[in-house]
């Protein structure tokens, strides 16, 4: 087409070139200038620092449902100026202090509220468990989805903030315990416990069973073991997995356990008492699963 319009200037020579910085297209035989413009199709912060690509980037920063208003929010200056600095006429001005007095009326609703303190709530939860960000905007729909039921109320935003988290957690098989997401929203187990089960039967989902593995190196490196220690511990729980011993079995009591047994087999001089500790696991528990394993397992560790 850029062929033709040159053509019917008598130009014989058809040599087109691009002006990059005006987008013209031209002949550089006849000089004669297309009508049409050149579209640049390629990313917008090419050659820009990153201080530069914000500062002239016509977008604003990502939508997020773990910001009470998803980043979507709307500013209404109080000035009744328009953008040349021009007072706005009677009409317009009575039209903006509606439009201010709907904005300010819809920032003050209960729903958003609880979303303002329930986020603010899930930044410190994930501060305190180092949760990526996708489990935190997994937390944040769970959370939604919660309220959109309408059963928040009566019940606590940070009880309920807390199960959304550790469902999260469960669903994207980031390994934290029900203690570890309880210590960090400061409520009790037990009662964390009762949410979870309450949510999960009213959003209708069934989170999968953490795998033992993801928490023997957690526990090896909290007690400080042998690399030889961890690697034989990693051993006894795909045994135990392999023979059903794990099987409706807390995976942190195996894992606490499978440890326990290499570090028996090993000889190393650390005591239940601290494994307990650093699995939140009791005694007894440990003993009684690694009695579990060592009967299936025999003389195989």
């Amino acid at each position: 087409m850029l062929a033709d319009i040159i053509h019917q200037v008598d130009c014989k020579k058809n040599e087109i070139i691009t002006d990059l910085n005006t987008g013209e297209v031209a002949c550089s035989n006849c000089g004669s200038v297309s009508s049409e413009k050149l579209v640049d199709l390629g990313p917008e912060n090419s050659g820009l620092t990153k201080e530069e690509y914000l500062a002239s980037s016509r977008v604003g920063k990502k939508i997020s449902l773990k910001m009470a208003d998803m980043g979507l929010s709307t500013i209404i200056e109080s000035q009744d100026k328009d953008a040349t600095g021009r007072s706005l006429s009677k009409e317009n001005r009575r039209m903006f202090y509606h439009l201010r007095m709907w904005d300010r009326n819809s920032r003050s609703t209960n729903t958003l509220k609880s979303y303002q303190k329930a986020f603010m709530l899930l930044d410190g939860i994930r501060t305190k468990l180092g949760l990526p960000e996708a489990v935190a905007e997994h937390t944040a729909y769970l959370f939604r989805k919660i309220a959109a039921k309408k059963v928040l109320s009566g019940r606590s935003t940070s009880g309920i903030l807390c199960a959304a988290a550790y469902i999260a957690c469960r669903l994207t098989n980031t390994p934290r315990t029900l203690q570890d997401v309880a210590n960090a929203g400061n409520i009790k187990r037990k009662n964390l416990q009762k949410i979870y089960r309450f949510l999960v039967k009213e959003l209708d989902v069934y989170p999968m069973a953490y795998d033992p593995h993801e928490f023997v190196g957690r526990i090896s490196k909290t007690i400080n073991t042998s690399e030889k220690t961890k690697r034989l511990a990693f051993k006894i729980v795909s045994f135990a997995e392999e023979n059903g011993t794990s099987a409706s079995k807390n995976p942190m009591a195996i894992a606490a356990a499978a440890v326990h047994l290499a570090i028996l087999k090993n000889h190393e001089k650390i005591s239940q008492l601290k494994i307990s500790e650093a699995s939140g696991i009791s005694v007894v528990t440990i003993r009684d699963r690694a009695k579990e394993i060592k009967k299936i397992l025999g003389d195989e560790i």
